[in-house]
């Protein structure tokens, strides 16, 4: 009973938080855009050659890539933010979860890639770190932010496709990966909590809202891309996986 009520604890106290956070973040662009810069950081060509390329690869993948700038994150860890815009947003196919987030905190000079559910295992979170380290951060740090971007999208479309492979000496560095482990934690959590429900009758009600952090159908999003233009995220989610630097 103790650990029952320790999980509901824990289920609550993250719903509260994804809540707070959600109301900090920006709204879902419109029209829908896979490249969204809230910074001015690059010039119109830039943003429409970097959306050509992510709205191609989602027209013959249904994968998503989104780019987002943003001055800061304020008080919230860069992690947390981009999991939260990713689920909120909705990035990537409702059914195979496999949306990618690139998300700059240009002010606070931050980067972190965060993966949907169903792409953690063609990017783990120490290919992710890699891409940061060697294509994005080294072009950051000499203020070339669309070489970085371009850079660290290609090396992102090339891990999906298992050709970007990191060396075997090439060991975690602190901080890559410590978000997988909560989010698996967690989702096990929830399914415990729901069979709870579903056991004693409790079709709805707060086993609803127990899944609501988690479960991609609870944010809107478009279908996936049909060619001639992006069509709108896919109503995606996001379990904690990722990986991030600085520069």
């Amino acid at each position: 009973m103790i650990k029952r009520l320790l999980l509901f604890t824990l289920i609550i106290a993250s719903v509260t938080a994804n809540a707070q956070i959600e109301k900090e973040l920006p709204a879902k662009p419109v029209p829908q855009k896979l490249v969204v810069d809230y910074t001015n950081t690059l010039a119109p060509d830039q943003k429409e050659a970097l959306e050509r390329k992510l709205v191609a690869f989602d027209d013959s993948t249904s994968t998503q890539i989104a780019v987002v700038l943003v001055e800061t994150t304020g008080d919230r860890d860069i992690a947390d933010y981009a999991v939260a815009l990713g689920r909120t947003w909705g990035i990537g196919n409702k059914e195979f979860n496999n949306g990618i987030l690139l998300l700059v905190a240009k002010n606070d000079r931050k980067i972190w890639i965060a993966t949907g559910y169903g792409l953690e295992g063609a990017l783990p979170d120490i290919l992710s770190k890699r891409i940061i380290e060697n294509e994005i951060k080294p072009n950051f740090k000499g203020s070339d932010f669309y070489r970085g971007l371009d850079e660290g999208t290609d090396a992102i479309i090339a891990a999906t496709k298992g050709e970007y492979n990191a060396p075997e000496n090439y060991g975690r560095r602190k901080g890559s990966g410590k978000r997988s482990i909560p989010g698996a934690f967690i989702i096990l959590a929830v399914l415990i909590i729901l069979s709870i429900f579903r056991r004693r009758g409790g079709g709805g009600g707060a086993a609803g809202l127990l899944f609501f952090p988690m479960g991609s159908s609870s944010f809107g999003g478009g279908g996936s891309s049909s060619g001639g233009g992006f069509g709108g995220f896919g109503g995606g989610s996001f379990g904690g996986g990722g990986a991030g630097g600085s520069w």
